[in-house]
């Protein structure tokens, strides 16, 4: 690891679940739900046909408008976060997205589209990008000595949200459609007065540490060849993203997500595709399936995207963690040297049948294309410091926001082009994901050039001193020396009680539908 920090009797320790009290509990709340949205679009589509004709291109631009405003709004107010703070900042985006919702059902129950993209797309994509970076800037700062964890517990219920917010909108539809309607309008609007309070409650909870707070009797590594990929200062946000670093950065997150996006995308039709009959025990995979047949094998397929949803969520966490351990440029290499491997090796698991190798191999690459999300603000931490990292990832996510309205583009053009071109509908995937890997090889060489910022890049202390005299958040918690300092108590319990049995209850519904494939 790099650094040091206590062992168990160790202060810090408390110090790790009070912190998280506050801040993750209204993150995983907020991003779980986020997530869980995206999946509920498609659901609102399809149940709603009739109602707004939301399918196809209007649905698609939905998305675009939420995935742009996304990138844009992070992008843009990430420096005013530093100096507001995350409490506003978090009531905010509590309101952009939990109103953009509301307004959203408005829309679906007047029959009028434009509100469900200024709400859904508009508001909600601003309420994401500042709920997203929010959360993560707070708890780096909190958490010197293991950002990666940090971080990777937060983002980990990002990934999570399709677990929580897909059912709890099939379930609020289910209720409100028993009068012969559609119920997509109540359900928007219930679920976004749900997220409101929830949201808004977390966020008042949050509070940052004062300026040069550490865990107790934690002290950073003076192993210089440990250290060697840390900043010692901190770098300007009108510095930083000018700097050749956080342009390859950028490269690195947007090459793993896109290639990422394509497994997201084919995962399930390439399982139906490809192993078809034999899903179900059927070894003529050429022969006629029945109905019932059919609806198993689509069952199966079901059951592979909820196990995309628990290793997508699980993968933040566990790889983000490790970073602490083996740095985060070494992570990357992980990420895309396993990613190419196992890329290369889908094609093969086809066509030699074997249906248990695809799946394991879609659920590593998903879980570190989830673990990709999770360490890039430990990674930027390490090279920008933390002062205005919440700003600087802000900007960083305008890779997410291209790779998701490019990456669909792409992967759909190939798809057109090698089908015009007479490939076998079959051999259309492999080829894809062959392109893939090689996207993920570019991703390794923008990773390895990455080193250290210039010395001349970082602000000088008087800099660093009047950046912080910007700041106006008046939710300092204590002084650097009595600020988190105790035991873990009731309320932190509770906060944990709050965060973990939703996601629990989704990780048992994604076990069920997983139970499917096997």
């Amino acid at each position: 690891m790099v650094g040091s920090s206590g062992g168990p009797g160790d202060p810090s320790v408390y110090r790790h679940g009070l912190r998280f009290f506050g801040v993750l509990a209204a993150d995983e709340q907020r991003d779980c739900q986020c997530t869980g949205q995206l999946h509920q679009y498609r659901l609102d589509a399809g149940a709603d046909d009739d109602h707004l004709q939301l399918v196809g291109g209007p649905v698609t631009y939905i998305f675009g408008i939420f995935i742009a405003m996304l990138g844009v709004s992070a992008a843009i107010w990430g420096a005013w976060l530093e100096h507001a703070g995350p409490r506003k900042a978090g009531c905010i985006a509590a309101l952009c997205w939990g109103g953009g919702m509301i307004v959203g059902g408005i829309g679906v129950m007047v029959h009028q589209l434009w509100l469900v993209y200024l709400g859904a797309g508009v508001l909600g994509g601003i309420g994401q990008g500042l709920g997203y970076i929010t959360p993560v800037s707070t708890l780096i700062k909190w958490f010197p000595d293991r950002r990666g964890m940090a971080t990777g517990f937060a983002i980990m219920g990002y990934g999570g949200g399709a677990m929580v917010g897909a059912p709890l909108a099939v379930l609020l539809m289910s209720y409100y459609s028993s009068d012969g309607g559609t119920g997509v309008a109540m359900t928007l609007i219930t679920m976004g007065v749900i997220y409101t309070i929830v949201m808004a409650s977390g966020a008042i909870g949050f509070r940052v540490p004062p300026n040069g707070w550490h865990p107790k009797g934690w002290q950073p590594s003076q192993d210089a060849k440990s250290n060697a990929m840390i900043t010692k200062g901190h770098v300007h946000l009108n510095r930083a993203w000018k700097t050749k670093q956080f342009w390859l950065i950028w490269g690195v997150l947007f090459l793993n997500v896109t290639a990422g996006i394509a497994v997201i995308s084919m995962a399930s039709p390439m399982l139906q595709d490809v192993f078809g009959g034999a899903l179900v025990g059927i070894e003529d995979t050429q022969a006629g399936l029945t109905a019932a047949q059919k609806a198993a094998v689509v069952a199966a397929a079901a059951g592979l995207v909820g196990l995309i949803s628990l290793f997508n969520s699980v993968g933040r966490l566990f790889w983000a963690s490790l970073s602490d351990k083996i740095g985060r440029k070494n992570t990357y290499y992980c990420f895309f040297v396993i990613g190419i491997v196992m890329y290369s090796l889908l094609p093969t698991w086809g066509q030699l049948g074997m249906a248990g190798m695809f799946v394991i191999s879609i659920c590593i690459i998903l879980s570190m294309y989830g673990g990709g999300f999770a360490t890039v603000p430990a990674y930027l931490a390490d090279i920008f410091g933390t002062q205005m990292v919440g700003a600087i990832h802000g900007r960083l996510l305008t890779a997410w926001t291209a790779a998701g309205l490019i990456g669909p583009l792409i992967i759909a053009a190939l798809r057109e082009a090698q089908l015009k071109a007479g490939v076998e509908p079959a051999l259309v995937y492999d080829r894809t994901l062959y392109i893939m890997a090689g996207l993920l090889f570019l991703g390794l060489i923008c990773n390895a050039l990455v080193r250290p910022v210039k010395e001349s890049d970082r602000m000088s202390a008087e800099e660093v001193a009047h950046e912080r005299s910007l700041q106006h958040d008046d939710s300092v918690s204590g002084s650097a020396e009595t600020a988190a300092r105790g035991k873990f108590g009731v309320g932190g319990v509770l906060a944990w009680l709050g965060v973990g049995v939703p996601f629990l209850i989704g990780l048992y519904i994604a076990l069920a539908k997983a139970a499917a494939l096997f």
